[in-house]
């Protein structure tokens, strides 16, 4: 096949995946012009219309996402083994690219991260923070993070971090006059920051066990977030109760800025895993992530 052809194909994928000209020509390093005139060449070449354009998108046709599914695992495979010939350098280099939520990425992923990268400088390594279950295969991502109970059967899981537990908690100024709570019942008499995460489709409901019984609460109140960051602010200052990772809350409990409550009804459960596809090989550069990663090493 003639170089033109492939590298039309690329960049007929380019434009399949970003679904616009404008991104897939920012990611190939070329000309708008020069990317749509590529593909109307490689159609009249193929005699098949491969892409639907409109004035504000562009999605493969039928016969568009057969090549797309034909030859997508293809050059990735020739991806993969064209990363794979770093094992051959003196040092690891290439792109990682993974997906984390936001309590993973600061705790676990980016102190490896900032443990690895020096010593390699060859190797670049891109976080997306992401709260919902991403599609690694679909985003082109090497990893994502999840909670052990999260796992797919048909990836590699690594574990990465201890058990977790989570903690209901709030400012001493928000108790005053109020009674604490003592079963996850009582919550429904008290102010709640509600977490709203994409996987659920609507508000998280707070999860407590203790023994046989198992209950999921949800909360009111007056605020509704989706990053714990701002959860764990509003308890500061006293808007109400958030529920979050222990270690998120453990210095302010210390210090007496937070007070815990329900403590018995938060048991530990399985902490963070790398996962990947099983099929995938991994990268000489992706290795050292993993090992850095790897819990208990």
């Amino acid at each position: 096949m003639a170089r033109e052809n492939l590298n039309d194909l690329a960049a007929f994928l380019a434009v399949a995946r970003e679904g616009s000209f404008t991104r897939a020509a920012a990611k190939l390093g070329v000309s708008q012009s020069a990317l749509s005139h590529s593909l109307k060449g490689l159609e009249a070449r193929l005699g098949v219309r491969l892409l639907t354009r409109t004035t504000r998108s562009v999605s493969p046709t039928e016969a568009g996402e057969r090549m797309v599914r034909t030859l997508a695992p293809r050059f990735d495979e020739i991806d993969a083994e064209l990363a794979a010939l770093t094992e051959y350098r003196e040092k690891p280099a290439g792109n990682i690219r993974i997906a984390a939520g936001e309590h993973s990425a600061e705790t676990i992923v980016w102190p490896a991260l900032e443990r690895l990268l020096p010593d390699y400088p060859d190797v670049t390594a891109e976080v997306v923070v992401d709260n919902g279950l991403t599609n690694i295969v679909a985003e082109r991502l090497d990893a994502d993070v999840r909670l052990g109970e999260q796992i797919e059967k048909d990836m590699v899981a690594v574990r990465i971090g201890p058990d977790l537990r989570m903690a209901a908690v709030a400012a001493p100024t928000y108790f005053e006059g109020r009674r604490k709570p003592r079963t996850p019942d009582d919550l429904t008499e008290h102010a709640c920051i509600n977490l709203r995460l994409p996987t659920r489709g609507g508000l998280y409901a707070w999860e407590f066990e203790k023994g046989s019984r198992v209950l999921n609460v949800r909360v009111e109140g007056p605020l509704v977030v989706n990053t714990g960051s701002i959860a764990l602010k509003a308890a500061l200052g006293g808007l109400g109760l958030a529920y979050l990772p222990e270690d998120r809350v453990r210095t302010d409990i210390d210090a007496g800025r937070l007070v815990r409550v329900l403590t018995d009804w938060c048991p530990p459960f399985p902490g963070y895993h790398l996962y990947y596809p099983s099929r995938r090989q991994p990268t000489p550069a992706f290795a050292l992530l993993v090992a850095a990663l790897r819990f208990g090493d």
